[in-house]
This record gives structure tokens, C-alpha cells and sequence, in this order.
């Protein structure tokens, strides 16, 4: 059966936060405020952890101004981009033959507007979205979901994400071998068989079939 390497999206294929920060300048600037109320932003959006709805109410009482949470899932993607290296990682691995997915958590409508803007969606095999699915990371049936979809086993597969809690832990519980991306998160546990700054260095792992920990 095929091997399944999952790839987490937000701050690990793609560079959410900075992405946020283009749009949160792009917005501020288009509403008039200065540029405390993009710093504002960026320091109450904890990585996109803050329900937008609850950062949103917030930023109208602190500025007076209403934000749109449908708006924003609209317009936050198109600030969204991808590093030609990344694509051309995520196609090394299906010219090896993996089954290449992208398990993420969050809404349809940003996360499939993200995936189609940078390309991505077309350059995997299958791109699982928690929203879609009903289940988030890190509960194993997510992954069983992908691995199922792409007909993958989850026996020698990879997770690679950014975040300790949700990706690391995730792709243990579905008996995944794990990569971390990036320090980015102030958890440490679970540990990772391998760590890494840039998903790059994840592709030449995942190919070389290092079993770590590094």
C-alpha cells in the first residue's frame, strides 16, 4: 500500500503569521486607523488561535471599527504564499511515490481559499480540512480519514507541523513518525523524531526515511 506523508498547512507549508500581518496592514490602512491598531492585531491574534469572532468584537471596542469574520475569511488567503521550494518538495514526494495530504484545522472556506490561491491543492493528493471532516488534529481519526481517502496506510507514514500540541501529538496518537517545523510555540511536548526550521529540511528526511530522534 502507498505511504502517507500529512503536511499541516498554517505556519508550515505556509507562512500564516506573516500572511496575517500583510492583511491586517492592507485592512488597517484601508479603514484609516494607524498603524497601532495592525500592532494591535497582530499581538491579540496568537497565531490565528484567537477565534476571530472574539479578536474582532475586541478590535471594535478598543477601535470603534467593525470587522467582518466572513469578509476576513475572503481576504486573508489572497496575502497567503508559498515558496517555490515548498512545491517542488511536495512534488519529489509523490515522484517517489507517497500520498501526499495536507491535514489542517479550520474553516472550509479560508483553509480551501488558501490551498487553491498558493497552488498547493494542486500539487497534493488530497487536502483534509477539519470543518469538512468534523474531527481536528490531534485525534487520530483525522489522519485515518486521509490516509483512507488517498489509499494510504498511516504504517511508516509522516506528520509534519508546526505546533507541539496539535500536529506532533496528532501524528503520534495515529502511530505517524513526526517532524517539528520552526520553535514557534512555547510547549515543548510531545517531542518531535525530528526538528527543523523550514519544511524543506522535512522533504530529504521523509524521503531518506530517517527513523530520528534527532
Amino acid at each position: 500500500m502507498a505511504r502517507l506523508a500529512c503536511f499541516d498547512l498554517d505556519n508550515t507549508l505556509i507562512d500564516r503569521d506573516g500572511a496575517f500581518l500583510a492583511w491586517a496592514r492592507w485592512w488597517v490602512e484601508r479603514a484609516g486607523l494607524d498603524v497601532g491598531a495592525v500592532e494591535w492585531l497582530v499581538a491579540q491574534d496568537n497565531g490565528g488561535f484567537t477565534p476571530r469572532g472574539e479578536l474582532f468584537e475586541r478590535f471594535r471596542e478598543r477601535f470603534g471599527v467593525a470587522i467582518s469574520v466572513d469578509e476576513y475569511d475572503r481576504e486573508h488567503p489572497s496575502f497567503a504564499w508559498v515558496e517555490p521550494a515548498v512545491v517542488e518538495g511536495l512534488a519529489s514526494l509523490r515522484t517517489a511515490g507517497w500520498r501526499v495530504v495536507v491535514v489542517t484545522n479550520g474553516g472550509v472556506v479560508q483553509q480551501s481559499r488558501k490551498l487553491a490561491h498558493t497552488g498547493i491543492a494542486d500539487v497534493v493528493d488530497h487536502c483534509c480540512i477539519s470543518e469538512a471532516v468534523g474531527v481536528r488534529k490531534p485525534d487520530a481519526r483525522i489522519f485515518a480519514m486521509a490516509a483512507e481517502e488517498v489509499g494510504a496506510s498511516l504504517e511508516g507514514g509522516w506528520m509534519v507541523g508546526d505546533h507541539p500540541a496539535h500536529d506532533i501529538a496528532g501524528g503520534i496518537n495515529a502511530g505517524l513518525r513526526t517532524i517539528r517545523v520552526g520553535n514557534r510555540h512555547s510547549v515543548d511536548v510531545p517531542r518531535a523524531d525530528h526538528q527543523v526550521e523550514s519544511v524543506v529540511e522535512a522533504f530529504p528526511i521523509i524521503l531518506a526515511g530517517r527513523p530520528g530522534l534527532d
